[in-house]
């Protein structure tokens, strides 16, 4: 492995702003803190532009190389944590109660800030570089409003990268797939609208927790039953609210959950499924249910030559262990979103640790920072050389 030696210098500064990210995490829209911070350190380092407020609390800072290239790189990170309570037990662990970064885009952020204090200060490539500092990647839509307020208009970019950190790989294997790379994503919101009762009166009731728990054992024959098994889809239902006493039948039930998928008429199929499974229970039931079906994340399409790019520039940092893959992910991205207005790609940089993204307990290896730092700034170089270089 060959971190960029400038950037290896200040790997302990990375480590320090990484941490104070993680102690204070906030949710999406909700990173002023954050995004306070970024501004500064990125007016510190000597960016040339450096604007606040695109998105609520995006980023987007402006470094402008030694060449007078009209080339223009885009670098992405995201900035907000999760509603998950700390159980990591590490000493920086969050301060801010129901919040923490278990995805890892404290360390996201701090990379970038580490490839912007180094392309600062070498300006080494011929052309600009724009580095976007997303707010609300946690299914708010962060990426969908910096876009439709005119992130690409007020900053064009030619091609633009983002990464993922990665535990369930190994330190230093960089990975993108070219194509899907990622699930698009749906989130549904299922209201049960039944009748109450007394408990020990049940026939008086309409109860929405049989018709509920019904409906949800249902809602897996889609996947199961519905659709093709050469086209991946995921299914699951996360939530499951109703009633408050011990003697009442409720008068409703709430469900609530996510289809990840690769193909349009997968989801469109599992769309119709969905509702159909609930006008054929509301009828069945004599009761009104309610169904919201809203597309979250598109599916995150890497450009088939800029992923071979990519991974060449990580190969300068991380050797032989940076390759193309054919492994589809069935999490999802909203840098998908900007992927469909700039070509681009998204890499997958593995890391120390043994517990999963999202997960009360993870912690993001430090070590990580410069690997990521350096193929941020390679990918700038590479893809706008210095004339001769």
């Amino acid at each position: 492995m060959s971190v960029i030696p400038k950037i290896e210098a200040f790997a302990e500064d990375l480590t320090a702003i990484r941490q104070d990210f993680h102690a204070h995490p906030e949710l999406g829209f909700e990173e002023t803190r954050t995004s306070g911070i970024v501004a500064e350190k990125l007016r510190a380092y000597g960016v040339d532009e450096v604007h606040e407020g695109i998105g609520g609390t995006g980023v987007v800072g402006i470094i402008k190389g030694s060449g007078g290239g009209n080339r223009r790189v885009g670098l992405r990170a995201d900035m907000d944590a999760l509603p998950i309570e700390e159980a990591s037990g590490v000493p920086y662990a969050s301060t801010n109660p129901g919040r923490m970064h278990a995805c890892g885009h404290d360390g996201h952020t701090t990379m970038l800030l580490g490839a912007a204090r180094y392309l600062a200060e070498t300006r080494d490539f011929d052309g600009t570089a724009v580095l976007i500092f997303q707010p609300a990647e946690e299914g708010l839509g962060g990426a969908r409003r910096m876009i439709a307020e005119g992130l690409f208009e007020k900053f064009p970019c030619d091609e633009i990268y983002g990464m993922h950190n990665d535990p369930n790989s190994e330190p230093g294997i960089v990975t993108v797939t070219p194509g899907p790379g990622m699930a698009g994503a749906c989130f549904f919101d299922i209201t049960v609208k039944g009748t109450g009762s007394h408990a020990a009166m049940p026939h008086q009731s309409k109860d929405p927790i049989v018709i509920g728990t019904a409906l949800v054992q249902q809602l897996q024959s889609v996947v199961s039953r519905n659709t093709p098994p050469t086209k991946p889809i995921v299914l699951s239902v996360t939530t499951f609210n109703a009633g408050s006493a011990y003697n009442v039948v409720p008068g409703s039930a709430t469900i609530t959950g996510t289809v990840r998928y690769f193909h349009d008429d997968v989801i469109e199929m599992a769309s119709e499924r969905i509702r159909e499974l609930c006008a054929g229970l509301s009828q069945a039931y004599g009761v009104e249910i309610d169904v919201d079906i809203r597309n979250v994340f598109d599916v995150l399409m890497n450009d088939p030559d800029l992923s071979e790019a990519y991974v060449a520039a990580a190969s300068d940092v991380v050797g032989q262990s940076a390759s193309l893959t054919d492994d589809q992910m069935t999490g999802s991205e909203d840098f998908a979103d900007m992927l469909k207005v700039v070509p681009g790609a998204y890499c997958r940089v593995g890391h120390a640790g043994s517990i999963p993204l999202h997960n009360p307990a993870f912690v993001l290896d430090d070590a990580i920072l410069p690997v990521g730092a350096s193929v941020y700034a390679r990918i700038v170089e590479t893809r706008l050389p210095v004339s001769g270089g």
